[in-house]
């Protein structure tokens, strides 16, 4: 490592014969660059970082626009690489301390780099929603990664940054009393705002696999550990009228849920019986009717060939909300937490989740991992267990919100609802 390089945290880390920190793969893709951008403004000095991607004309436009305000990044390396090739993607690892990736679906393009990694010993993280890809690299690399040192951290964007960090932050706030009692948490969250082309592509290819997407998860139980004497449940209950959330909860059938059950498996902190519900918060029961309907309608088109084409041209990979869009867009999780009948409120938010927040949690996620000082994990790992509260410290520093309510909403009851 060159002498005015920072100090590695541990785990691969600690490796200085690579010559490079942090690689972004996917650069030219519109998460790709507000990452590159993000982290243009933020690496620490003497941080090795270099785009990746498969076209070089367009690593060079995206280098162009980054160097336009930072003169000193006009020399930024860059490194060509198909999604496809596998020796290309083999050579990137081996380059780097922290592989970033933005190429979805994960699902049709995420595997080779994940195993480039997993045989490397390199750390990896990206923001995929995709519980089939992430049970099925658990299946294929959590035991070479565990060899390596790597650590494979998916869903480090808006799912599941704010859930998966929530629940831990609002644990650490209840009473010491509460440790060996059991804990229940609920997370309503609301979000105003839009979605690029890649997310309604890895939607598309999710929505068009419920049979796959059963058999991944079967596989990945058949061979997971499971912790001996504590019990974790993330079943959320029926749809109802929440008086903490103030709104409709409407049960979400996102990754969010599966990763805070992860992290409470990994952690003792989640005590001995640990309850998660995950829910959209819904002000108007009409809206909420409607949203069911209009998922359930777009899940059974995604099964006609078809129809998923014809759905997958109207917002294409590459394509998303404009500066003034995201501007405008802002999401809120409310955490209720429950034990030994103790009861506090906990709030994460922040500004466009989607986009905007979402690169800026998987740069802090990737700098965490090249240069914090974290506990010893390897394998596949939740942001939670790899990096818990030095994250936590770092997506505050950036702007987003951990607050604790100093008293509980004026209509809520004495239970959790």
């Amino acid at each position: 490592m060159d002498s005015d390089s920072p100090a590695p945290g541990t785990g691969t880390a600690a490796d200085t014969g690579r010559p490079y920190d942090l690689v972004l793969f996917g650069a030219t893709g519109f998460t790709g660059r507000l990452t590159a951008e993000y982290l243009a403004r933020v690496v620490p000095e003497g941080c090795r970082w270099a785009l990746a991607g498969r076209s070089l004309d367009r690593l060079t436009e995206v280098r162009r626009s980054l160097a336009a305000g930072r003169p000193e990044l006009a020399d930024l390396p860059l490194l060509v690489a198909d999604a496809a090739d596998r020796t290309a993607l083999r050579e990137v690892a081996g380059a780097a301390r922290v592989v970033i990736s933005t190429v979805g679906p994960y699902l049709r393009y995420g595997e080779p780099l994940v195993a480039a990694c997993a045989e490397a010993g390199t750390d990896y993280v990206d923001l995929t929603g995709e519980p089939e890809f992430v049970d099925r690299m658990y299946v294929r690399y959590h035991e070479q990664a565990k060899a390596s040192g790597a650590r494979l951290v998916h869903s480090c964007g808006f799912d599941s940054i704010p859930h998966d960090l929530g629940v831990l932050f609002t644990l650490g706030r209840l009473p010491a009393g509460t440790k060996d009692a059991p804990v229940a948490v609920r997370g309503f969250v609301r979000a105003g705002g839009t979605f690029s082309g890649g997310t309604f592509a890895s939607a598309l290819t999710a929505f068009s696999r419920p049979r796959a997407t059963a058999q991944a998860a079967r596989e990945r139980r058949a061979v997971e550990e499971r912790p001996a004497g504590r019990r974790i449940r993330t079943s959320p209950d029926r749809p109802r009228w929440s008086d903490d959330a103030r709104a409709w909860a409407w049960p979400l059938p996102t990754i969010d849920a599966q990763v805070v059950g992860r992290s409470a498996a990994a952690l003792p902190v989640y005590g001995p019986d640990f309850r998660y519900g995950h829910y959209a918060a819904v002000k108007r029961l009409p809206v909420a009717l409607g949203g069911s309907v209009g998922i359930a309608l777009l899940v059974a088109a995604a099964q006609l060939p078809a129809l998923r084409r014809w759905l997958s041209a109207l917002r294409k990979p590459g394509e998303g909300p404009s500066a003034a869009e995201r501007a405008k867009s802002w999401f809120t999780v409310r955490f209720v937490a429950e034990s030994a009948g103790a009861r506090i409120w906990t709030e994460v938010s922040g500004g466009d989740p989607g986009y905007t927040e979402t690169a800026k949690m998987l740069a802090e996620s990737a700098l965490s991992l090249a240069f914090d000082d974290l506990p010893a994990t390897a394998g596949q790992v939740t942001p939670a267990a790899a990096m818990g509260e030095a994250l936590i410290e770092r997506v505050r520093a950036a702007g987003i919100r951990f607050t604790v309510l100093a008293k509980p909403p004026a209509d809520a009851p004495g239970r959790v609802r």
